[in-house]
């Protein structure tokens, strides 16, 4: 599987963070405990000896399905030697499964609770944390088991949940499928050969890069996702007008992130669900459009090329739709969909440019949370980077240590963006680094930002729950027809 392993590379250096940091030696005094959980699950748990009493639950992000999949209890070396250095216990499970894993890595974590509280004792307090699907993982478990947690940090998390990432992703597949692929045998959902699948997507968007027709077009399926125009961590974000950047950007998410998900690894998805758990009828993508940030650069690339947007929206309009199963719409939303019913602090943390989890993540929990009135409970840092999972072990200790104080203090201090940079800045050179595209150690200085980010184009929660499959974006129930013109 070539085009895996590719994509597996590029991944890690987006979500690995730093597999070793400059200064950061070896500590003494800290228990270890593995060992493998009754699904078959690893463990890891280890304990300083001057433990606070506080433990941290550590979920990890997507693995690739077959891929090695060790126990994890902490996202980079730097922070873990930070955290038991501070006298924090650490611990996490493998989960029984690669791939989509919700559905075991919910009891397997809480297993791990159970197995650190016989054997090393009772925590005063216990804080979920994870990233990517690990943050999607945290927030289902302070969800799912309010009783076993104080406190929560889910990074970078798929926070929008299962049944509208994984809608947003048809979209995006459907326009590409429908305007650069038409008749082509790909599939956007029910893959079959999930290799030779990517494979298409792949020789499919390549050539269309090569055109400005193709371009435009590509950069329409970008903006159903709102896939950001900023793709390599290290580097300035492309100028607001800056649309052919932009789009070049959208291409690599494409190319060597995304269509991975979902031209291939939503196969596994599928498996797990006995079907299709994604639908797209209903949907006005002329109204999709309307909603997404990439509005003007999708209206500029199309003007160059001399493409009629409107011609290119009413075709999608009129395409034949995918309907969900209903079977494997319920697997999706129990494994999982948010209910906005948070009972402590949680602090969540996310880059501006994540082409895999979009910042409008951040929307579609946070309007959740504020439904059930719970918004003085929820917070959120953003920091001003590409990449998915793009943050330093500074800005990861830095919103530790705003979320600690919370719990310290009973309420919020507010910091500003300069003040958590300067707290980051302040932790030193050792914590102030990121691993390079070449996967060299690079000072990198914290980049805390004040920003609001979109709102999530097709969001899905349990309150949405009576409707069930079969409806669009927040119309609930129009025919996908009508709109503006542009």
């Amino acid at each position: 599987m070539g085009r895996t392993t590719t994509f597996a590379t590029v991944l890690l250096v987006f979500t690995a963070l730093l597999f070793f940091s400059p200064g950061v030696s070896a500590q003494a005094g800290i228990t270890m405990h593995s060992d493998v959980l009754a699904d078959g699950a690893t463990y890891l748990i280890e304990v300083p000896a001057n433990w606070n009493g506080t433990l941290f639950l550590y979920s990890h992000g997507y693995v690739t399905p077959g891929a090695a999949n060790p126990a994890t209890d902490v996202g980079d070396p730097a922070t873990r030697a930070f955290m038991l250095e501070s006298g924090f216990a650490l611990a996490g499970s493998s989960y029984a499964t690669t791939g989509w894993a919700v559905q075991q890595a919910l009891p397997d974590q809480i297993e791990v609770l159970e197995i650190f509280s016989r054997i090393v004792g009772h925590p005063h307090r216990t804080i979920a944390w994870g990233h990517s699907l690990g943050g999607m993982i945290t927030a289902g478990l302070i969800q799912r088991y309010p009783q076993k947690f104080d406190a929560a940090l889910p990074m970078c998390g798929v926070l929008s949940g299962g049944v509208a990432t994984w809608n947003t992703a048809l979209d995006a597949a459907f326009a590409f499928k429908t305007l650069l692929a038409p008749g082509s045998g790909l599939q956007v959902v029910n893959i079959a050969n999930p290799t030779q699948n990517l494979d298409l997507s792949e020789e499919y968007l390549a050539a269309a890069q090569g055109t400005a027709q193709g371009r435009a077009r590509i950069a329409l399926g970008a903006a159903l996702g709102d896939t950001p125009g900023w793709f390599t961590p290290l580097s300035p974000e492309p100028a607001a007008t800056d649309y052919a950047s932009q789009e070049e950007n959208q291409f690599l998410w494409d190319q060597q992130v995304d269509f991975p998900f979902v031209f291939a690894f939503r196969a596994e998805l599928e498996a797990r669900a006995t079907g299709n758990p994604s639908w797209n009828t209903g949907v006005d993508f002329r109204q999709q459009l309307a909603k997404s940030l990439d509005l003007p650069e999708v209206v500029a690339l199309y003007e160059a090329a001399g493409l009629d947007l409107n011609s290119d929206l009413e075709t999608l309009n009129r395409a034949a739709r995918i309907s969900a199963d209903p079977p494997a719409f319920e697997y999706l939303k129990n494994n999982i969909v948010y209910n906005g019913q948070i009972n402590f602090p949680v602090l969540t943390l996310h880059t501006k440019g994540d082409g895999l989890v979009v910042v409008e993540n951040e929307s579609a929990y946070r309007h959740v949370v504020d439904e059930e009135g719970n918004g003085d409970l929820l917070r959120r840092d953003f920091i001003d980077r590409a990449g998915h999972c793009a943050f330093t072990p500074a800005e990861t200790i830095a919103a530790v240590e705003k979320l600690l104080d919370r719990l310290n203090t009973g309420r919020w201090h507010e910091p500003t963006a300069a003040e958590l940079n300067a707290s980051a800045a302040a932790l030193g050179p050792a914590f102030n680094i990121f691993a390079s595209s070449s996967g060299a150690i690079v000072a990198t200085p914290p980049a805390f930002i004040d920003f609001i980010p979109g709102p999530y184009l097709r969001p899905f929660d349990l309150g949405n729950d009576q409707r069930g499959p079969g409806w669009g974006d927040g119309g609930w129930g129009d025919d996908g027809h009508g709109g503006n013109s542009y």
